[in-house]
């Protein structure tokens, strides 16, 4: 079996919510993300650096999508579900007191071995959600310098 092709990378992510306009306010308006789009069936959100954030209504997305253009699986995700956003180093501060000022509690915080540093906050459903400075994993230094900081 020869390797297969690269990936480019992580184009998008999904979480799964209970209440689509409190997620979106949440998403839009606590963590300052711009709507692409929005439909009875999803909103995405940039997430920077290309990637995207895909919300669903929780059991709302399980069957598959089909028109002329093709076909999308049926998907889902239950219970707390975690995803990451990067920042750069010198946001980690200005982040903390974001995250205060909206009522946002950090429920951790992680030192990493190659420098970075993480903070943990829950959505409105529980979803984990990290803040992660440059340093978190080897291929950081891939991240153009105006995002890592």
């Amino acid at each position: 079996m020869s390797a297969p092709p690269p990936i480019a990378g992580l184009l998008e992510t999904s979480l799964y919510v209970s209440d689509m306009a409190r997620s979106v306010a949440f998403f839009s308006e606590t963590l300052g993300l711009a709507i692409m789009v929005e439909s009875a069936r999803l909103t995405a959100f940039d997430a920077g650096s290309g990637g995207v954030l895909l919300l669903f209504p929780q059991g709302g997305a399980t069957h598959d999508v089909r028109n002329e253009r093709g076909i999308v699986p049926g998907h889902d995700g239950r219970g707390p579900l975690h995803m990451a956003f990067a920042i750069a180093g010198d946001a980690l501060e200005p982040w903390r007191a974001h995250l205060a000022a909206a009522g946002v509690t950090v429920l951790g915080e992680m030192h990493w071995p190659r420098g970075g540093t993480s903070i943990y906050f829950k959505d409105p459903d529980g979803h984990i959600l990290e803040l992660a400075t440059p340093g978190l994993w080897p291929n950081d230094a891939d991240r153009p310098s105006a995002e890592r900081g």
